[in-house]
This record gives structure tokens, sequence and C-alpha cells, in this order.
């Protein structure tokens, strides 16, 4: 892992207006990095979705909450903007630490993407839960306390800084570059 220093909110806020900037209809996937076990990531170029196994060879199926002990298929995947991910990582090797599966340059608002609109990316659609994602004592650990509290202060909410949860409606195929588009 490289050595970072954590971002106080004042470098957090100056990064607002850039994340907003994201495009709104027309978003490109920017990295896709799947999960074989717990802590371990494993970035690709592509990757295939299926609607009972999300993105094939990650574990997310397997991986149950405190509040569940079963897989949650609103949340097989779950997608990050890229421009919010940038700023909080602050090096493109440390964007896998965030947990997601799919890193787009898109606006993930709730104003732009609210739950039920389907995403096209490759030949795959998801579709967007209501299903809150907010970061957790991992996340805060990996990018601080300060970016935790960004990404669930309510503008951080308004705008999914910490990413939304996505279920695959129509297996398909996907590769970083691939367009985004709401269907």
């Amino acid at each position: 892992m490289l050595d970072v220093q954590y971002l106080s909110m004042k470098e957090l806020e100056a990064g607002l207006d850039h994340i907003r900037q994201a495009p709104a209809d027309h978003g490109i996937l920017k990295m896709i990095v799947r999960r074989p076990s717990v802590d371990e990531r494993e970035m690709v170029q592509t990757g295939e979705l299926d609607s009972e196994q999300g993105l094939i060879g990650d574990t997310w199926n397997v991986r149950v909450s405190a509040h569940s002990k079963d897989a949650n298929f609103n949340k097989q995947i779950t997608i990050m903007n890229a421009r919010s991910i940038a700023l909080l990582a602050q090096s493109e090797e440390r964007w896998s630490l965030a947990g997601d599966q799919l890193y787009v340059d898109m606006d993930l608002s709730d104003d732009n993407i609210p739950p039920g609109t389907q995403l096209a990316i490759g030949s795959a659609i998801l579709q967007v839960s209501p299903d809150p994602h907010s970061g957790c004592n991992k996340f805060s650990a990996r990018f601080g306390v300060e970016a935790m509290k960004f990404v669930n202060s309510p503008e951080g909410k308004r705008l999914h800084l910490r990413g939304i949860n996505t279920r695959v409606i129509q297996a398909g195929s996907i590769q970083v570059g691939d367009g985004v588009r709401k269907v």
C-alpha cells in the first residue's frame, strides 16, 4: 500500500466541484475490480456480469452483513464515482481499496440516477437499488475519518460519493472504457 496522508475536510470539500462535473448521461467505465476473497482485489480489463453470480469471480454473494445471513441481490454490484475515489484515494493504485467492483465517470447523484434507474454498461444492464451504500470501518481506516464524514454528509449522501448498490438484470460482458448510459 502506498504511504498517503489523509485529506482534511477542507481539501475534500475543495474537490466537490470537480465531482459535480461528472457526465450525467454518457459516462465511462474506468475500472473493474473483482474481490476473490476478503481483502483481496483483482483489477481486470474485462468482466462478465451474471444475474445470479454478479461479477464472475467476485465473492459478493458470500459476504453477508450483521443484519442478514443471506446475500442481498440489491447489493450485488457496487458502483463508485471515479472522481470521488480519485479524490479520496489520491492515486489510482488505491482505488480498489474502497471495495467496489465498478468505478465510473458519471454523476451518481439522487437527482440523476434515482433508485430504479437502469444503467447499460457493455452488453449488461444493472438496476440501481434503494439500499444505501455507506462507508464502514475499513473504509475509514483506508481513507481517513474525514473521508468517512465527507461521504456520509448530507451532500455526500445526495451525490452518492460512497457509491451506489445495483443488481444485474441483464447478463453481459463489460470492459474498461465501455460507455455507461441510462436506459
